[in-house]
C-alpha cells in the first residue's frame, strides 16, 4: 500500500473501532482500498476493534447521535454563498472547485482542501465562512480529473480512489488551484488550508518547493515522509487534536521539519478532543473547540495574510 492509501485504511478501521460505523461496512471499505480479508481483520484488530461483530451498542456506549450532530453550529460566522468553478488544469485537464468572494474587499486568498470523502458541502461551507471573515477563498476538487466528488454516488469509493491517486498529480492539481487563485485575487497574499487527508495534502505542497504561499494551516493531517520544506516561505498553525495519537504521532516531525526551513510557526494541540474535531458534520464534532480554532486560524491569516 502506499502511505496515502495506509492512512486511509487506518482512517477507516479507527471509525470502526471508535463505533462510528459497523465492522461489514469497515470491511467494505477496506476491500475497496486494496485490502484483503486477512490484512483488513489484522488492521481492524490492531485498532483495537472486535474480533467479531459487535452487539448493538447501548444509548451508555453509543456515539452522539445523529440527530445532535445534524443540530450543530458550524465555528464561525454563515458563510457566504459559493460558486461551481473550473479552470484549467495541468496536462490539459479540468479542474473543478467552489469559490467563494468576501463583501468589499479581500483581507487576502485561501486555499482549501477538502477531507477524504472529496469535496463536500462542508468543505464548501468552510470556504463561505472564510468569504464571510473577509477572505476569497477556493475549495479544490482533488477528484475533479475523475468526474469530480459528485460524480462518486458511495464516498467510501471517493475515499478509495483518492488512495489510487500519485501523490505528484495532487501536487501539480494544488499547484494550478493556487495559480487560479493568484488570477482571482490579483494582489492579495496567498494561504491555504485543509482537514484530515486535506491536512496531509497541506503539508505535502508545503514539502513541494512552492513559495507562493504566505500562509498555511493543516488541520491534524498526516506528515508525508522526509518532509522538506526549505522551499516555502508560508508561517505555518499546525492544528493538533489531543486524543488523535495516529496524526500525533508524526507532530514532532512536522515541527522539526519547520524548524529547519526557518519557518515562522505555531503548534497546537486542542485538549480532550479528538481527529475531525472541527467538522459539524462528523460524531467527533466539538463546538467548543471548533470556535476556538476558527478564532486562532483567522488571527493567523490576519497575521499573515493582511
Amino acid at each position: 500500500m502506499t502511505p496515502i492509501q495506509r492512512y486511509l485504511a487506518e482512517e477507516v478501521a479507527l471509525d470502526h473501532a471508535d463505533g462510528l460505523i459497523p465492522r461489514r461496512e469497515a470491511l467494505r471499505r477496506l476491500a475497496l482500498l486494496g485490502l484483503g480479508l486477512p490484512a483488513a481483520t489484522a488492521l481492524l484488530a490492531g485498532c483495537g476493534a472486535p474480533a467479531e461483530p459487535a452487539a448493538p451498542a447501548t444509548p451508555a456506549t453509543s456515539p452522539a447521535p445523529a440527530a445532535t450532530t445534524a443540530q450543530a453550529s458550524p465555528a464561525g460566522p454563515s458563510p457566504l454563498p459559493t460558486q461551481a468553478i473550473t479552470f484549467a488544469g495541468p496536462g490539459g485537464s479540468t479542474l473543478q472547485a467552489a469559490w467563494a468572494a468576501p463583501e468589499g474587499d479581500a483581507k487576502g486568498a485561501v486555499l482549501v482542501i477538502h477531507e477524504n470523502r472529496g469535496l463536500t458541502d462542508h468543505i464548501r461551507s468552510v470556504a463561505g465562512r472564510l468569504a464571510a471573515s473577509g477572505y476569497s477563498a477556493l475549495a479544490l476538487d482533488l477528484l475533479s480529473r475523475e468526474g469530480g466528488t459528485a460524480s462518486f454516488t458511495d464516498t467510501a469509493a471517493a475515499t478509495a480512489k483518492l488512495g489510487e491517486i500519485p501523490p505528484e498529480r495532487f501536487v501539480a492539481d494544488m499547484k494550478a488551484a493556487v495559480g487560479e487563485l493568484a488570477r482571482r485575487a490579483e494582489g492579495a497574499k496567498l494561504g491555504m488550508m485543509g482537514f484530515c487527508f486535506g491536512g496531509g495534502m497541506t503539508w505535502l505542497l508545503l514539502s513541494s518547493a512552492e513559495p507562493r504561499l504566505s500562509a498555511a494551516v493543516p488541520f491534524y493531517g498526516p506528515l508525508p515522509e522526509n518532509a522538506d520544506m526549505t522551499g516555502s516561505k508560508a508561517a505555518v498553525l499546525g492544528v493538533y487534536a489531543e486524543q488523535d495519537d495516529r496524526v500525533n504521532a508524526t507532530r514532532d516531525a512536522a515541527e522539526a521539519a519547520l524548524e529547519k526551513a526557518g519557518l515562522t510557526h505555531e503548534i497546537v494541540t486542542f485538549p480532550g478532543v479528538g481527529h475531525a474535531f472541527f467538522n459539524d458534520t462528523g460524531q467527533r464534532y466539538n463546538a467548543e473547540a471548533a470556535a476556538q480554532a476558527y478564532e486562532r486560524v483567522l488571527s493567523w491569516f490576519d497575521r499573515h495574510l493582511s
